[in-house]
């Protein structure tokens, strides 16, 4: 809990682009709108830690390059009961060949087991998602080139 009561939640939310022309997007049960992977910070995890884990949980992806954080902000997900969310963007590049596919969510959260179908949304894009989740998409650079995978597990 925070001041007055409100609940301040940490948040990883990963811009995972491809050949800096196009952003990995799915739609997900109970949001209308588009979605990016993104979860909570577990207690003990970094922001960075947190982001790592949820793309490997929500998209199956495993190798990414290096992320850079963007920016962290505090979103208000409600008023009554009062809930923020502190929300830390990456940008994610990968080298991904696939165009599209489903994963079904790993890990222990409450969206285990879920299908998620994911796709590529051409940059730049003034499509609407979920959550605010597209606020800092602007930033993104956007044009033709490509990245170099690094594992996450030596990272």
């Amino acid at each position: 809990m925070g001041k007055e009561g409100v609940t301040h939640v940490r948040k990883a939310c990963a811009y995972i682009t491809r050949d800096t022309s196009e952003l990995l997007v799915f739609r997900g049960p109970g949001h209308d709108g588009l979605q990016i992977p993104k979860g909570t910070v577990e207690p003990g995890e970094t922001p960075r830690d947190a982001l790592f884990r949820e793309a490997i949980e929500e998209s199956g992806l495993a190798t990414f390059e290096r992320p850079r954080h963007l920016v962290t902000d505090v979103w208000k997900r409600r008023d009554s009961p009062p809930k923020r969310y502190v929300r830390s963007f990456y940008h994610v590049p990968v080298y991904e060949s696939r165009d599209a596919w489903t994963h079904t969510v790993t890990g222990s959260g409450e969206e285990q087991g879920v299908e998620f179908e994911f796709s590529w949304l051409t940059l730049p894009t003034d499509a609407t998602f979920a959550l605010d989740l597209d606020d800092y998409v602007h930033v993104l650079p956007h044009g033709s080139g490509g990245t170099a995978p690094v594992d996450t597990t030596t990272d």
